[in-house]
């Protein structure tokens, strides 16, 4: 009884050992946000807001006099995008002109740039090539440069009596009036085959208010010299992404491959190029939203021209708000080309993910046998 009455005290005093306060981990989380407070203050008042302030833009008419945000202003809701793709009008013609023009300008760009990019990579991290800092450099060389000095020289090149059109003479080719030529590339390649004359199939209707052969066209030869420019100028940089992803390769991978008899071409196909699949996916992110933002170039040698052969979603969201003032339907373009960014990305990363991850997240692709 004595022995029970002396524990009582000691196990009625324990219980559940109390959480230390203070100390230098405790206000950690607290820490984290007062430092990051001035980040997200500056981003939410100059990227946030005026993103906020623009979607309100896009579903009214302001003609930019005066201020949005007052009742002055008529609210149209969606009528600036429903004019984009229902509306019978110029606004659609020239939005779907603009669309159909920067596809064909993506399906050559990005392709092709990141290709090269590849191609100069491997040429400049091969070791026995001798003055590797000076061709990186010079390969770089030309994304460093400003857009717009670049597009102004390449107006000279590509002018009648240009450069281009003397080198193509010396090889006995005419060559055409690059930034007054509007006909579209495979219109031309048809042409040489006789096919002048668009079938009446193809141009007795198609969609949103283009018909089939204007969708069909190909790039304008005014285009293709963009298109030249821009992948000169964006491929030193993507080069020097692959090139820091060549550099961590294991070298012990391409000996083993080697001493396993396989070529130059399959070590590459097998070995290096899958493991520069997520540069490879940050090299094309980057090309497909750079080439759907494209508008300094367009701006300096054409301005949409000739025939809109040219224009571009992002110049045309400019040129309706800050040279037509018509600001909600400048707005509702960017609002569109921004979803189409997204958009295309998302599916490019499914396109690129990985197909073995996949599959064995699949379940229903692979049963397990009864019994096993």
């Amino acid at each position: 009884m004595a022995t029970d009455t002396l524990a009582a005290p000691g196990t009625a005093s324990a219980g559940p050992p109390r959480r230390r306060t203070g100390g230098i981990r405790s206000n950690e989380n607290l820490a984290g946000w007062l430092f990051v407070a001035p980040v997200i203050v500056i981003l939410g008042l100059f990227l946030l807001l005026p993103i906020l302030m623009a979607l309100w833009v896009s579903l009214t008419d302001w003609n930019g006099q005066g201020s949005p945000f007052t009742g002055d202003v008529p609210f149209v809701g969606g009528d600036n995008y429903s004019r984009l793709f229902t509306d019978d009008g110029l606004a659609r013609r020239d939005f779907m002109t603009a669309i159909r023009n920067n596809i064909y300008y993506v399906a050559l760009v990005v392709p092709v740039q990141t290709a090269l990019a590849l191609g100069l990579a491997l040429v400049v991290n091969n070791r026995l090539l001798k003055g590797k800092g000076f061709f990186r450099s010079a390969f770089y060389f030309p994304s460093v440069t400003s857009s717009v000095a670049v597009s102004v020289v390449f107006l000279f090149l590509f002018a009648n009596s240009g450069a281009v059109n003397r080198l193509l003479g010396l090889l006995g080719v005419d060559g055409p009036e690059w930034f007054a030529d509007g006909r579209g590339v495979l219109h031309l390649v048809l042409g040489a085959f006789g096919l002048d004359a668009p079938p009446a199939a193809l141009t007795s209707g198609g969609p949103f208010g283009l018909s089939w052969w204007e969708w069909l066209s190909g790039p304008s030869v005014a285009m293709m010299s963009i298109i030249c420019l821009v992948i000169w100028t964006t491929s030193g940089t993507f080069m020097l992404m692959y090139l820091a992803a060549l550099q961590n390769v294991p070298v012990a991978l391409d000996e083993a491959g080697m001493l396993d008899g396989a070529s130059r071409w399959q070590r590459f196909r097998y070995v290096t190029l899958p493991l520069l699949k997520p540069t490879t996916f940050l090299v094309v992110t980057l090309g497909l939203i750079g080439s759907w933002q494209v508008f300094d170039q367009v701006y300096v040698m054409s301005q949409g021209d000739p025939a809109k052969t040219t224009l571009t979603p992002a110049y045309l969201s400019y040129r309706t708000a800050f040279r037509d003032f018509d600001y909600g339907s400048g707005a509702a373009i960017s609002f569109v080309l921004f979803l189409i960014i997204i958009l295309l990305t998302l599916f490019q990363r499914r396109l690129m993910a990985d197909r073995d991850g996949n599959r064995r997240g699949r379940w229903w692709r692979r049963r397990v046998p009864e019994g096993s």
